[in-house]
């Protein structure tokens, strides 16, 4: 059954978790029916395809890193101005802007990302990252080709919907840093013609392409990264009793850090503490002055966040106590925390029903929260919007289940993931909008 259009006024009321309210939103006029937008928007999508897998492959092979893609942004910006957009470049380091008025109506908020990450690529793919050590592990190429291509079908379809469209590139996702940057820097809101209603985002997955997930709810998690230093006094390793030996008090508060999970939270609380670096010593023979522990943590809501962070705390101070260290180990919150991201479930409801039409019942899955991170929800709690990110498959026929997003050996299969994407993500967007 079609959700009412004034369903977004119940969504909006409710309540964002992390501590924002998303507050009330004016009632939205019907959209545009099925039987007006869904055959155009196909047609307006198979019309673009070949370019769209030329575009993403461009994409992937002149990769960028985070806070570095000055090409990518300027590719991104030129082809969305092309499509008929009025364009803002350089918003919180290489962010884009690109606005599309189309008469009066609400404002809608899309997102995609654009960073690669520091990996070698071993796909082997003609089109194979031409940048050394950086590679698109984790599908922002394609994300760009389908924020290109929403750009083009939503000029295409101008006579279905009425209303404003923000399409924002955002750089620096993989630091978890980006949309904070963007929304710090003025420009992104004079870019903007209005306060948003509703953000929409992509985001692929390793289910088949072809394929879109919607997940309601929490769909990925805050991420907190913490350095521990252990104090000890250090000696020669002959003689440990002289001394206080920090790798030993290091590698108890490893294990006892793996107990915070199972032991102080109740059963089934969906966290994680892993300890991804431990660095210490220089030689076989010398016991050294100190040990450094490098941990991710993460979860959903910020009870939990709060608990785990105070356990590594108590634990890293009574650790270091009990084994006679000269003071207690110190715990370091690195500025690059990046909340959980929140899904409305009745948006998400909406947005399935929307797409089960568009690319049947088959094609569209419920998929499951990760503790992967994703900065895309500061837009949302900060303009206090429902929102969601579309999950679109990208697997090729055969993938090999091992093989996930930050593999050397990820990509995605072009042409039915961008054409599943593309018409997911406008037909999602259109579905916000009045008709015309």
């Amino acid at each position: 059954m079609r959700l009412a259009a004034t369903a977004l006024l119940a969504l909006a009321a409710c309540s964002v978790p992390g501590g924002a309210s998303a507050g009330p939103a004016s009632a939205l006029p019907a959209a545009a029916p099925d039987d007006a937008v869904n055959g155009p928007l196909r047609e307006a999508v198979a019309a673009e395809l070949a370019s769209l897998v030329e575009l993403y492959q461009w994409f992937h092979r002149n990769v960028e890193l985070s806070n570095k893609e000055e090409k990518t942004a300027a590719r991104f910006a030129s082809e969305v101005r092309a499509a008929g957009w009025t364009v803002t470049e350089k918003i919180g380091g290489h962010g884009v802007v690109g606005v599309l008025r189309n008469g009066e109506g609400p404002l809608v908020l899309a997102r995609i990302d654009m960073d690669g990450l520091p990996v070698t690529e071993e796909t082997g793919l003609p089109y194979a990252s031409a940048t050394p050590g950086v590679m698109h592990a984790c599908g922002h190429d394609s994300h760009l080709a389908m924020g290109v291509g929403l750009a083009r079908a939503l000029v295409r379809l101008k006579d279905h919907w009425k209303g404003t469209v923000a399409l924002v590139g955002q750089p620096a996702e993989e630091l978890g840093l980006g949309a904070k940057q963007m929304l710090e820097d003025p420009k992104f809101h004079a870019a903007l013609p209005g306060k948003p209603v509703a953000c929409l985002s992509v985001h692929d997955l390793t289910e088949p392409a072809g394929t879109v997930g919607i997940c309601p709810g929490y769909a990925s998690a805050n991420v907190d990264s913490i350095d521990i230093t252990v104090h000890g006094k250090g000696g020669h390793g002959a003689w440990p009793h002289k001394t206080v030996d920090p790798i030993v008090i290091g590698a108890e508060i490893v294990l006892a850090l793996q107990t915070i999970v199972s032991r102080k939270l109740p059963p089934g609380t969906r966290a994680v503490v892993t300890v991804g670096a431990f660095q210490s010593g220089t030689k076989h023979n010398i016991i050294p002055p100190e040990a450094k522990l490098q941990l991710t943590v993460r979860s959903y809501e910020d009870e939990v966040r709060s608990k785990l962070l105070s356990e590594i705390r108590r634990i890293a101070a009574k650790v270091s106590e009990a084994h006679g260290a000269p003071k207690a180990a110190t715990v370091e919150e690195r500025d690059i925390y990046t909340p959980a991201v929140y899904h409305d479930p009745a948006l998400s409801a909406r947005v399935r029903a929307v797409c089960e039409r568009l690319l049947g019942k088959d094609k569209v899955l419920e998929v499951q929260p990760v503790m992967g991170g994703e900065d895309v929800g500061r837009f949302f709690t900060h303009f206090k919007i429902p929102g969601l990110q579309i999950r679109v498959g990208g697997a090729r026929a055969g993938h090999d289940p091992a093989i996930s997003l930050h593999s050397p050996f990820w990509s995605v299969d072009p042409e039915p993931t961008l054409r599943a994407g593309t018409l997911a993500f406008a037909r999602a967007v259109i579905d916000l909008l009045p008709a015309r």
